[in-house]
């Protein structure tokens, strides 16, 4: 589990806003706790946390940005 921000990967650090990086981080560390003992613990914590990054912020270019519902 990420404690904060500044210890999110790279990929997610360098890319994501504040905001979508505090979703992403909740996410993770909700997901990587209700999985404890499955061996995809880590890819499915990940992918839990891309997919609800992806419910409020969309990519546009190469960046991330606020969905529609969200503006």
């Amino acid at each position: 589990p990420y404690r904060r921000n500044a210890d999110l990967p790279a990929s997610v650090r360098n890319h994501l806003p504040a905001h979508a990086q505090d979703i992403y981080r909740e996410a993770f560390n909700h997901s990587f706790a209700s999985h404890a003992g499955d061996a995809r613990q880590e890819e499915i914590a990940h992918r839990t946390a891309w997919a609800a990054v992806k419910q409020s912020y969309v990519k546009v270019g190469d960046t991330w940005e606020p969905s529609r519902d969200r503006r």
